[in-house]
């Protein structure tokens, strides 16, 4: 059945979206868009967060790190190989202007 008929959106699709780890109808509208047009829908979408477990807080509850060492930890850096520097540009050159001829109106 369709929760969002805005984007076209189902029960199906959003319990997909809980079971990936989104936990509010914001972290759903962010998955597809359901709830961010007309609004009508976010409170059945609130509905449906309800009737199940949300992994995230489950593992809070469970006194488990929301997130795996891996997912937390950033990547390291990779070591880049030794640049040269920058080539020096040319200095600039001075520029001459050529200077108007003026005609002197006879005194």
């Amino acid at each position: 059945m369709y929760v969002c008929s805005c984007f076209g959106v189902t029960e199906d699709q959003v319990r997909e979206h809980a079971a990936a780890g989104a936990c509010t109808p914001r972290q759903i509208a962010s998955a597809c868009k359901a709830g961010t047009d007309c609004g009508s829908c976010v409170r059945r979408i609130q509905g449906i967060l309800g009737r199940g477990t949300c992994p995230r807080r489950a593992a809070l509850e469970r006194g488990e790190p929301a997130l795996t060492a891996e997912a937390a930890q950033p990547a390291a850096p990779q070591e880049a190989a030794p640049q040269e520097p920058a080539p020096t540009p040319p200095a600039p050159r001075p520029v001459t202007l050529p200077v108007p001829s003026v005609a002197r109106a006879a005194a």
